[in-house]
């Protein structure tokens, strides 16, 4: 099944928490620290599959994250690192941290693999923490935290050659003659449901590739029927075939018809109307009785406007190697270059700004004393990277409350000593004497 966008939450590895341990042996009565390193967390990677030509594999899964760094080992063991994860996606594939819109990465061309999201950095273990004042540190560093992220992907097919046009118009019977592409044909609006890609081969080592664009309606760039579902595979494109339907099987003017498609193109991407665009009036086998030659119009309309018109016949092959050619000549002359979309958002660059605020408001617990409760995602974020159940760690939190103001604003607010401070699942008891806090155990 074709599906060209999928939504996905994923997460890196954590990092693993440095060893606390000593060195014990047989008549040694005090060996030294050997707590070991923790291991680094697995990354996230996005990488290129040239077999993929859908985005379904991610239809029915949601959450994807990478292995946890292990924890550091006694004997200065490093403890394993995390496994990486990588995610296979096709060519042509643009990831997007979803809240924003802001492009994170565009899998084409010669980025081929990322790294998305980097696992976190293992904590060190306290062998590195002795001195000659402390030489039995009883604390190692945690491991950093992992990284999340929404993302949405989307796929904007890497083809040479745009075919576009209204339904009916022929497209899957051209796509079938000129290239070894399979597309289901009848006749009926709206056939096809999904891009078809194909490669023409002019046998002298010369060649392109070709999308057939679902048959597009007045209305598609604001999203009615298909809309942006296909609009957004034209923009990667280098020529456009216009197709069009010069029989007028259904009573459509061809004239109406393609202006109609071109002020799509235009409302969803004004850029679009500067490549290259070639009409192909097609179906020129079954005209047959009418007062006005119907290809005479369309040349008349828009070779002046710099738009060639060739005539041509999907079913018997008439006039179509002229046109591929001239596709050719085209793409071999023309300063057109691929579309690709710089990176706009860096996830390692995701820091918490210093004055971001914090909220403290005032509960009550089962027997009406107070509770301070302090949130905001500066304290949520280094609660995630301190290990409280060290020493030092537990000192770099109190400083860290300290340099926010956040003691200073507890005691206008009212605490006094030995009431409840909680953070985020961890509660203390408050001492205003130090001007610290002591975890409550």
């Amino acid at each position: 099944m074709f599906l060209d966008h999928a939504r996905i939450h994923i997460r890196s590895g954590k990092g693993g928490d440095g060893h606390v341990s000593f060195h014990r042996e047989k008549f040694v009565a005090a060996g030294g620290p050997d707590g070991g390193d923790g291991g680094r967390g697995g990354d996230i990677i996005f990488e290129v599959d040239k077999g993929m030509n859908t985005l379904f594999p991610y239809k029915h899964r949601y959450q994807f994250r990478a292995g946890d760094g292990e924890e550091g080992k006694k004997k200065r063991g490093h403890g394993a690192d995390g496994k990486d994860l990588i995610l296979k996606v096709p060519e042509g594939t643009i990831i997007r941290e979803e809240h924003s819109g802001e492009i994170i990465a565009d899998m084409s061309g010669t980025n081929t693999r990322q790294i998305v999201l980097k696992g976190g950095r293992g904590g060190r273990g306290n062998m590195n923490f002795a001195t000659p004042t402390n030489q039995a540190p009883q604390y190692g560093e945690p491991g950093k935290a992992a990284m999340e992220l929404d993302i949405a992907m989307e796929l904007k097919l890497v083809a040479d050659v745009g075919l576009v046009g209204f339904p009916n118009a022929g497209k899957s019977t051209f796509l079938s003659r000129v290239t070894n592409a399979k597309p289901k044909i009848a006749d009926y609006p709206f056939t096809t449901i999904e891009p078809n890609l194909g490669v023409v081969d002019f046998g002298d080592g010369r060649g392109f590739i070709i999308a057939d664009m679902p048959g597009l309606i007045e209305g598609a760039s604001e999203g009615v029927g298909l809309g942006h579902t296909f609009l957004r595979h034209i923009e990667r494109t280098r020529v456009i075939i216009h197709l069009v339907d010069a029989a007028s099987f259904d009573g459509r003017d061809p004239v109406e018809d393609i202006r109609a498609i071109h002020r799509e193109l235009y409302a969803f991407n004004p850029a679009i109307m500067d490549k290259p665009i070639v009409i192909a009036a097609n179906k020129i086998d079954a005209i047959y009785g009418m007062e006005e030659d119907p290809v005479e119009k369309l040349r008349n309309a828009f070779e002046p406007e710099g738009y060639p018109v060739y005539a041509i016949s999907a079913v018997t092959g008439e006039g179509v190697k002229e046109l591929l050619y001239k596709v050719l000549n085209l793409l071999e002359t023309t300063a057109t270059k691929q579309v690709y979309y710089e990176q706009e958002y860096f996830p390692e660059d995701m820091v918490i700004p210093a004055d971001l605020p914090y909220t403290i408001s005032v509960e009550t617990d089962s027997k009406g004393r107070p509770v301070y409760v302090v949130e905001g995602p500066k304290i949520e974020k280094m609660l995630s990277y301190t290990n409280l159940d060290s020493e030092r760690g537990f000192t770099f939190f109190q400083r860290f409350l300290h340099k926010s103001g956040i003691i200073e604003e507890l005691k206008a607010r009212g605490i006094d000593e030995g009431d409840t401070v909680r953070m985020y699942g961890h509660a203390f008891d408050f001492y205003d004497e130090s001007g610290d806090i002591e975890e409550d155990n």
